[in-house]
């Protein structure tokens, strides 16, 4: 035997409170769109009708409740059981003209939201040609009908009876402004307690001064600039407003979104694509989706493909500004190039907008791309900032131009301009590389270096570093630690695999390469004057304990990882300068004698 569920109103009201919808504050919403669907269903009809929605607080109606009037189609006594009985049901809504693109119904669910606030709703409603119908439902799940006298204008008017623990979500202030937040942009007129909390024209219609005072009210910011946004295939038309300070990439940003002009959500994200963090949006449409609160968007195809359109319209005014405003380009760089790099990444028009206008680090001063080919030829460029700190002013004064890649997205976006232009050249800077760069002593010179050379080398064999006598600028420096990148990858390997059991480091030999077996180099500067006089030293214990505190040094200033071989060196060499600084004392002085 069929038989049907038996519901719970009290659950199904616990249910909305608690996981529906994020607050109580929706009963406005849904009133008020209840209204303007009626309306725009008797328009369908009659484009003369009527139009009007106007709520009256406690403060007006004297006795506690809230009321709200539309002059909208109005229901017969079948469609109220069919509609406002009946939860969950959306076969008749066609046939009755109440079609929506929402997940919710016209009523249904829809009303039910209001018993959030209310222990009792009073309908009274009545369609053209018909009798005035009377709804009474409860927040235990009874309703009934009865009649009445009839009421001479079509439409409705429905009635809260609040809680008593919700009497402050009918407070005459708080409705003014819930329904001038949800209903501002509605296109029929909105009054409360007789006030209009409806807008003439939409902001981005109403001029320049509206749409920023708009953005100033709803953002909080005066936008750098902004941008007229148009998909009409999700009958889509509002505005992007373009930050004046930083985003932070990483947070998800918050658009305000109408749905048929109802507000959806104060801080909907996932509207933009992911790089245009810059920019927040108004915007109304027509045929995207909500989800079941009506809180946030639908993720569907329409909502990719409205992502798509918009990514391309923000793209597309980046594109015009950087052909028509070059200072104001520079000034929008200025604050958001991290977006504009994101972008780039994937977007060859904006990789060519990075190339031309964003002035990166070089250590021959701050310069697009574009330039530093034009003056370098090559780009040639350091994969982080620590190797760029490291090099920077020695590559310089070998005449060696070097971009710091060390910055997000710059190394990448370098390896990508070949994709502009294939005959641009792009390499990245090994260390050492450099080696070759430094001028060799004279014969004469070395040969008087070897006993010096020999001691420092004997130093570093256990260190797995080798030594090497150069001239180079500047001066000032007297040690550079340079290595292979592919070196020290086969190092890091095999001292990983030393740690590992025997299963992971048969893995790891596998990768291991015999061709790659080139030593570091500590690279010491005979133009530097403190390597001079190490070079003079008589003594090999005196070398190997300068040697290891220059190596140490360079070590430290390269940013290096330290093992724990070098930082034993280094703590070692340090106590001993101490020793060598500190005069003998004699047998039998006193710290008083020293």
């Amino acid at each position: 035997m069929n038989q049907s569920f038996q519901v719970d109103l009290r659950g199904i009201v616990d249910l909305l409170s608690h996981h529906l919808y994020s607050s109580p504050r929706v009963y406005v919403r849904e009133l008020m769109q209840n209204a303007v669907d009626a309306i725009t269903a008797r328009r369908a009809l009659a484009p003369t009708a009527p139009a009007s929605v106007w709520l009256e607080s406690p403060k007006t109606t004297g006795d506690g409740t809230l009321r709200v009037h539309d002059t909208g189609l109005g229901l017969t006594e079948q469609q109220v059981h069919e509609l406002l009985a009946t939860i969950g049901r959306s076969g008749k809504r066609d046939e009755l003209g109440f079609s929506r693109h929402e997940f919710l119904g016209q009523f249904g669910i829809g009303l039910l939201s209001c018993f959030l606030v209310a222990d009792e709703i009073r309908v009274q409603t009545r369609h053209e040609g018909h009798p005035t119908v009377y709804w009474t439902g409860f927040a235990d799940g009874r309703y009934e009908t009865r009649p009445g006298p009839d009421r001479q204008e079509v439409g409705t008017t429905v009635t809260l009876v609040p809680r008593r623990d919700a009497t402050d979500w009918l407070d005459a202030a708080r409705v003014r402004d819930l329904a001038a937040l949800f209903g501002e942009m509605l296109p029929y007129p909105v009054r409360v307690d007789g006030d209009l909390v409806t807008a003439e024209t939409l902001p981005w219609q109403a001029g320049r001064a509206e749409l920023l005072r708009t953005a100033e009210q709803t953002f909080g910011f005066t936008p750098f600039d902004t941008i007229a946004l148009n998909v009409p295939e999700a009958g889509l038309t509002g505005v992007a407003l373009v930050l004046p300070t930083p985003a932070n990439p990483a947070a998800k940003s918050g658009h305000r979104v109408y749905l048929k002009r109802m507000l959806l959500a104060e801080g909907a994200e996932d509207l933009l694509p992911e790089w245009a963090f810059f920019a927040r949006c108004i915007v109304d449409a027509s045929e995207l989706r909500p989800t079941a609160s009506r809180e946030a968007l639908y993720e569907d195809g329409l909502l990719e493909s409205v992502r798509e359109q918009l990514g391309a319209q923000l793209r597309g005014w980046l594109v015009n500004l950087a052909n028509s405003d070059a200072d104001r380009m520079h000034r929008f760089l200025a604050v958001h190039h991290l977006g504009v790099k994101a972008l780039a990444m994937h977007d060859e028009e904006m990789l060519r907008v990075v190339d031309q206008w964003w002035p990166m680090e070089t250590n021959m001063g701050r310069m697009p791309l574009e330039e530093f080919r034009r003056r370098h030829g090559t780009v040639r460029y350091s994969a982080n900032n620590d190797e760029f700190r490291q090099l920077a002013a020695v590559a310089a004064a070998q005449g060696l131009a070097v971009v710091n890649g060390g910055y997000t997205f710059d190394a990448e976006l370098i390896e990508r301009l070949p994709l502009l232009d294939n005959t641009i050249m792009v390499d990245r800077l090994d260390p050492s590389d450099l080696s070759t760069r430094f001028d060799t002593l004279d014969p004469a010179a070395e040969l008087a270096l070897r006993p010096f050379t020999a001691a420092a080398q004997r130093a570093m064999d256990p260190l797995g570093c080798e030594v090497v006598v150069r001239a180079f600028d500047p001066p000032s420096m007297p040690a550079l630690y340079l290595t292979d990148r592919h070196a020290t990858f086969q190092r890091r390997l095999r001292e990983t695999a030393q740690v590992s059991d025997d299963l992971w480091a048969g893995v790891l030999s596998t990768f291991e390469k015999a061709e790659a077996q080139v030593r570091p180099q500590l690279v010491l500067n005979h133009r530097n004057p403190l390597v001079r006089r190490m070079s003079a030293l008589p003594s090999p214990a005196l070398v190997a304990v300068t040697v290891s505190s220059l190596y140490g040094q360079a070590l430290l200033y390269g940013h290096h990882p330290l093992r724990p071989a070098d930082m034993a060196l280094l703590n070692r060499s340090f106590l001993d300068l101490i020793d060598l600084a500190l005069p003998n004392a004699a047998p039998g002085s006193t710290d008083d004698d020293v």
